[in-house]
């Protein structure tokens, strides 16, 4: 008999019940209505169904209240195991059981997790779930299939094939070590927490407890099941002695994956042996993962360790460079890619020319573009797309007519660069031109970004119409990212109404759209409409991101927030801040306090100006270089127009060069002039 799954919805008439039954295929709808009584399943009703009488229904209720008890009491198992806190190291035998297969005898003490596996029952489960899983674990003890000399087991899961089979010489270890990974396999691609519960304690039970690839892959596994805690008593419980890098390897890679940092550091640190893949995987993973700070600090300490780099090595350290804007590590990462005769694949080739254009040296990325082999479309999308970041759309339509000379085709990357150089420069028409040319002549059918790009250029041009236009026209549904540039591009132009209609298009609102449309509202004066929104995002929890900058002195990236006091050189800092101040109002420099979005007096405004993250970080780098020398400056959000407007004056009255890198695109300042022309 099929196990039948019922799926229950209560309606507001208490008298009446609607159940959907699953037999099979078939799906069947039966309405009971009079007294019912759930506990029991019995009562005084009468159903309407498919063929199915009240004798079935409560057949079919009985089943499911015994279905819904045994639920019941693996989920008080499951509590209680999640709820296991480290005490003491565990035992879970040793290397000569996995070698003769024994089962060892558990007679030494264990920790809370392991105890609480090796008394609970094996968990199945439920239907429906990793069907594959249930026929390998169904069974009370392996050691039944000892004696068994062929195994083949195939099943379908709900997202592929899992397929198993082995040869009658193998043994009963090899036999009962496959099963086993073949179950941890199937719950990292279809996670459930009690089968991986199950497969854990027959692991311990069978003497595999130190087997290196057996834990490692469960610790991943659990970790899939989202039971990070889990995880990390197991890797705590285990003698560190027991991993090979190998193993450490994969758990690395997957924790840095799931943005799992600190445990995947914690099994970097206990590795006794780590060979060139060890550190290349928390290296990159903390690039994924925006520790660009703390990706350069492992790459020292590899250089320290005599590990030599290579070219996957200096792929991870080039993009932490770029994401940083830290061209004294740029140059040195350079240097050493040169000095160790790295050789250049379209890949560095790329990364290189991306490091520099997002370092603010778009001439030496120009340079490194002209020297390099070019065959490959990925060398002209990173120089296209650092031309359009540095406001150079003219450059970059430049290097695209480039490409049809050196027969290499664009794709659908090339064109996002394209428009996007279009947007930054208001070329509206070249922008258009080129959307239509991707679809006619390169046949490239838009996506999502092409689309987002379009509204951008329209939206920042103030076509606020027709870039609504092209949101509604779009064949796709438009995501979450098109209409907050729709609604960015309303802030720009202060219209609140288009706004509205924007903030109401985003399902989840985060932070950055509540503080969008409490700008519209502000720049508008409606005051009241801005004070409901902060009071909603309050109400909701939700916080403003905050704005940080950074800025690079002697090899070193300091950080800083608006108003920030924690810099061990903060008194000189301010007191810098505080002269540069003094010399642009003698030059006739004032602050936008038009641009302070609260309705308090202009002095407020004007101290709620005078101390962004940006004006700090490049006051720090102005005490800190010498007369003359460029400045470089980033920043995570977009730069305020007042910011804009004073480093222009301060470019002008330090006769110096300074560049902003925000999260848009570069401001080159030079004597009172901006590179943007004012428009970003």
């Amino acid at each position: 008999m099929n196990r039948t799954g019922i799926r229950m919805n209560r309606y507001t008439n208490l008298h009446r019940l609607k159940l959907k039954l699953v037999t099979g295929n078939k799906k069947i709808t039966v309405t009971i209505e009079e007294k019912l009584n759930l506990r029991s399943g019995y009562g005084d009703f009468r159903a309407a169904g498919e063929g199915w009488n009240a004798h079935e229904v409560r057949r079919r209720l009985a089943l499911w209240k015994e279905k819904k008890e045994e639920e019941e009491e693996e989920e008080a198992f499951l509590h209680k195991l999640v709820a296991c806190e480290i005490s003491q190291p565990s035992d879970f035998g040793g290397e000569a059981q996995h070698k003769t297969g024994t089962v060892p005898k558990h007679e030494n003490k264990h920790g809370p997790l392991t105890d609480h596996l090796l008394s609970g029952p094996i968990m199945v489960p439920r239907n429906g779930e990793a069907t594959a899983v249930v026929a390998l674990l169904k069974f009370s003890s392996m050691e039944k299939l000892q004696n068994q000399n062929e195994l083949n087991l195939s099943a379908t899961l709900s997202t592929g094939l899992l397929h198993l089979s082995l040869s009658p010489t193998e043994s009963h270890y090899s036999q009962d070590y496959h099963r086993l990974v073949c179950i941890l396999e199937a719950c990292k691609v279809s996670p459930n927490l009690r089968t991986t519960a199950g497969a854990h304690a027959n692991i311990i039970k069978l003497g595999y407890g130190m087997y290196p690839s057996l834990i490692s892959l469960m610790v991943v596994t659990y970790a899939s099941c989202d039971r990070l805690n889990l995880a990390r008593q197991l890797l705590v419980e285990i003698p560190t002695e027991y991993f090979d890098a190998v193993s450490a390897n994969l758990m690395i890679a997957r924790f840095m994956k799931m943005g799992a940092v600190d445990v995947a550091k914690m099994v970097f640190n206990e590795v006794p042996l780590r060979d060139l893949v060890t550190w290349n995987s928390l290296i990159g993973g903390y690039v994924k993962n925006d520790m660009c700070k703390e990706a350069l600090s492992v790459f020292r300490k590899m250089l320290r360790s005599n590990v030599e780099p290579d070219g996957y090595t200096f792929a991870s350290i080039i993009t932490a460079c770029a994401k940083l804007g830290a061209i004294d590590h740029a140059k040195w990462v350079h240097h050493l890619m040169t000095e160790r005769r790295i050789e250049l694949n379209y890949i560095l080739s790329s990364a290189l020319i991306d490091m520099y254009s997002k370092c603010g040296r778009i001439e030496i990325a120009r340079g490194i573009f002209d020297s390099v082999e070019r065959t490959n479309v990925s060398v002209w999308n990173a120089m296209i797309n650092g031309l359009g970041i540095h406001g150079l759309a003219l450059d970059a339509i430049e290097i695209f007519s480039l490409m049809e000379p050196e027969n290499v085709s664009p794709d659908s990357i090339t064109f996002i660069g394209l428009l996007t150089a279009c947007s930054h420069c208001g070329l509206v028409e070249e922008g258009q031109n080129y959307f239509q040319l991707m679809k006619s002549l390169y046949l490239i059918q838009p996506q999502l970004e092409h689309y987002g790009t379009m509204v951008d250029l329209l939206g920042r041009a103030g076509l606020l119409d027709e870039a609504y236009t092209v949101i509604k026209e779009m064949p796709i549904e438009p995501d979450a990212v098109i209409w907050r540039t729709f609604l960015s591009a309303c802030r720009i132009h202060k219209n609140s109404e288009m706004g509205e209609v924007a903030s109401t298009k985003i399902s989840h609102l985060g932070s950055g759209d509540y503080v969008l449309l409490s700008n519209i509202y502000c720049s508008t004066k409606k005051w009241d409409n801005a004070e409901k929104v902060r009071c909603l995002m309050k109400w909701k929890g939700v916080r403003k991101n905050s704005g940080k900058s950074w800025v690079e002195v002697g090899n070193v990236v300091h950080q800083f927030k608006a108003g920030d006091q924690s810099h061990p050189e903060a008194e000189l800092i301010y007191r810098t801040l505080k002269e540069l101040f003094h010399r642009t109002k003698l030059e006739g420099f004032s602050s936008t306090t038009e641009l302070v979005l609260m309705d308090i007096s202009d002095e407020e405004k004007e101290e709620n100006l005078s101390y962004h993250s940006e004006k700090l970080a490049l006051a720090y780098g102005i005490l800190k270089s010498s007369p003359g020398t460029r400045i470089q400056v980033s920043k995570n959000l977009r730069t305020c127009p007042d910011c804009h407007s004073w480093m222009k004056m301060v470019a002008k009255v330090l006769n110096r060069e300074i560049i902003v890198r925000d999260r848009i695109r570069f401001h080159h300042f030079a004597d009172g002039y901006c590179s943007c022309g004012d428009y970003w």
